[in-house]
């Protein structure tokens, strides 16, 4: 893969990608996704639901903001002899025009924005009247925002934000970002995204190498001797939170999967970024 211009495309970011297919499968089975729907999957990673909406028969655009992962992204889709459009941006100021979108999908993407409320706007912009939106999120005390507690101790502090990324994996949170907009929040549900490992070395291993984040940071903690030291606890919060399944260990991703609709005459947000 080509050099990141982000931490998303410093670690193995694809491989977890692998396994969080399950989950875009939910998302675009939830939207309906239909022949010549318009649409946007936001921070689509290596495109995974992009792909599928485009498999059944969407015109799509995925969207991203670190170029190594969009690159892959199309090869995927060249192999599949999918067409969709790839496009390098940010998903608070999303490179599409007002309303042009009949379904609007982001997989554990816009979760991640700075700013939710101008992450919201951005959602409702590019929402045609009456357009599906299907958010999937990390719910709170999950494993995935669980390990952020432990990380803390090691990384960088994160960019100021206006709340945690697992607000949007609560239906009443995520009810209150969406409602300003009138993106009105219509079904919920949990579903859940399974690894299993050998050991929880092997776990730990697994979440460290695909954090890029984490990996950023390598050289950094391994010069003040902490890196190790990273993966003990990593291995400990493995131990705490994984199940015994015979000789393996499962780990249990718990997320929310929110449907929400964009209610008509509804007036164009002005001035918002990324319009065209």
């Amino acid at each position: 893969m080509h050099s990141p211009m982000t931490t998303w495309g410093a670690g193995d970011y694809p491989l977890m990608g692998r396994h969080l297919q399950s989950a875009a499968e939910a998302a675009v089975e939830a939207a309906a996704v239909g022949p010549s729907d318009r649409v946007v999957d936001i921070a689509t990673g290596t495109g995974n639901a992009a792909l599928l909406a485009a498999g059944r028969g969407g015109r799509v655009a995925g969207i991203d903001f670190e170029p190594a992962l969009l690159r892959l992204a199309a090869e995927r889709a060249h192999c599949a002899g999918s067409d969709v459009q790839w496009l390098c941006g940010d998903l608070e100021a999303l490179p599409v025009p007002d309303r042009s979108a009949d379904v609007v999908l982001s997989v554990f993407g816009a979760m991640y924005a700075t700013d939710h409320q101008a992450a919201a706007r951005e959602l409702a912009r590019v929402a045609a009247p009456g357009a599906r939106v299907v958010l999937v999120s990390w719910q709170p005390g999950s494993v995935l925002p669980a390990m952020g507690q432990v990380l803390n101790a090691y990384l960088p502090p994160p960019p100021i934000s206006s709340g945690p990324p697992s607000r949007w994996g609560e239906a009443t949170a995520l009810a209150e970002i969406l409602d300003p907009h009138r993106l009105r929040l219509t079904a919920t549900s949990s579903g859940r995204v399974t690894l299993r490992f050998s050991s929880s070395e092997e776990a730990a291993g697994f979440l460290i190498r695909t954090a890029g984040h984490v990996m950023r940071e390598k050289d950094r903690l391994a010069a003040e001797g902490r890196w190790d030291e990273l993966h003990r606890d990593l291995r400990r919060f493995v131990e705490q939170r994984a199940k015994h399944h015979r000789d393996h260990l499962v780990l249990p991703l718990d997320y929310l999967l929110a449907s929400a609709l964009e209610t008509t005459n509804r007036p164009l947000v002005q001035d918002a970024p990324g319009h065209s």
